[in-house]
């Protein structure tokens, strides 16, 4: 009876997978703008020793003039889409750095726009907070990796954690805010998972993300960083057993799980940049997420319409077929499923950095 109960857990994964599969295929050929990362600035008030910045730009490079973005968002979005049904994602660097965060949250809500931010939290007040809720902030999520020495130890700043805990009290707090906590998990934390989910639950969350850290930007250059094949498999056993028990943990959005997809997520895997989700970085480069590599920005706010470009180019992304001429992908079975993992974990030279088959030893 069990194994008959396997085989059919199995058929019916295979089933959804494809299913996912032709929703993707359609989705491309739709490509509607859904998400859209405005990476506001480069400063930040912590030194994380996990940062994703390719190392290529500079703290010391200008933040973009709010004027320049909200040009973009008038002229080149607005025409073409309902406001209502995209949501603007404020990052950084660290956006509270900002002064005129609140203006430009302002603004998008009178132009409808519905909008959220990533933060470590260290420059969250109560004031600050008010003041961004009374602007619009509709969404928020909340860094923390760890308990309190950890979480130091990451962030690389003595007061991160208490800025991260007083975050999340202020977002526990409010009612019609939409939020989370997002943990990087490490090779010194994967062991203290039960402990930070205590924590964390304690403190209000119910909403939690997980990921591993990738190698890139620093975390390239500290192994300690990244976890071994046996601690990623544990994560994922982790957050399957918590699900299980009815906790809303997840599992990021990066990378084909394989026999874990449909056990560790609301949803199953996709890479949505270019399809759904676009970005625009610092120096006006058009782009997805914001942690993609260069060679694959697709144009540039300063030259470039940015319509045009989202319609008409994200070519590498809509169409991921140049991936299956590369190993790991080339011979790889699940590739339909995959389509080559997310593209922030390509190169500059289009090979792979990591394949999460791999890592749970279920590539075929």
């Amino acid at each position: 009876m069990r194994r008959k109960c396997i085989e059919t857990m199995k058929l019916r994964l295979k089933i959804a997978l494809w299913l996912e599969r032709w929703r993707r295929q359609n989705m491309k050929e739709l490509h509607p703008l859904r998400q859209l990362f405005w990476e506001s600035t480069l400063r930040c008030n912590v030194h994380c020793l996990h940062c994703g910045s390719d190392c290529i730009a500079s703290v010391e490079t200008p933040d973009m003039p709010a004027e320049d973005f909200l040009r973009v968002i008038d002229e080149e979005v607005t025409p073409h889409v309902d406001p209502h049904r995209v949501m603007v994602i404020i990052s950084g660097g660290e956006p509270l750095m900002r002064k005129d965060l609140a203006d430009v949250g302002r603004a998008l809500q009178q132009r409808g726009y519905p909008w959220g931010m990533v933060t470590n939290g260290l420059a969250l007040t109560d004031k600050k907070f008010r003041e961004l809720r009374e602007a619009g902030l509709r969404s928020i999520t909340v860094s923390c990796d760890g308990l309190e020495k950890d979480h130091i130890w990451m962030r690389q700043h003595p007061l991160a954690y208490e800025g991260a805990v007083r975050a999340i009290k202020l977002c526990a707090a409010e009612r019609g805010l939409t939020w989370d906590v997002v943990t990087c998990v490490n090779q010194r934390t994967v062991d203290h998972l039960p402990e930070i989910r205590d924590m964390l639950w304690l403190l209000g969350v119910r909403n939690w993300r997980v990921f591993g850290i990738d190698p890139m930007g620093r975390a390239a250059e500290n192994p300690e960083l990244i976890l071994n094949d046996e601690q990623f498999r544990y994560l994922m056993e982790f957050i399957a057993a918590e699900r299980e028990a009815g906790r809303h943990v997840s599992y990021s959005c990066e990378g084909y799980l394989g026999t874990y997809e449909g056990r560790v997520r609301d949803y199953l895997y996709q890479c949505a940049a270019g399809i759904s989700v676009a970005s625009i970085l610092i120096d006006g480069s058009i782009s997805a997420c914001t942690s993609i590599r260069g060679k694959y920005y697709q144009g540039n706010i300063y030259k470039d319409s940015f319509w045009r470009v989202w319609n008409e180019e994200f070519k590498p992304y809509r169409d991921r077929s140049w991936m299956r001429k590369m190993a790991p992908c080339k011979d790889c079975k699940a590739f339909a499923f995959c389509e080559g993992n997310g593209m922030h974990l390509r190169r500059e030279d289009g090979s792979l950095m990591l394949c999460h088959l791999d890592r749970l030893g279920q590539r075929k």
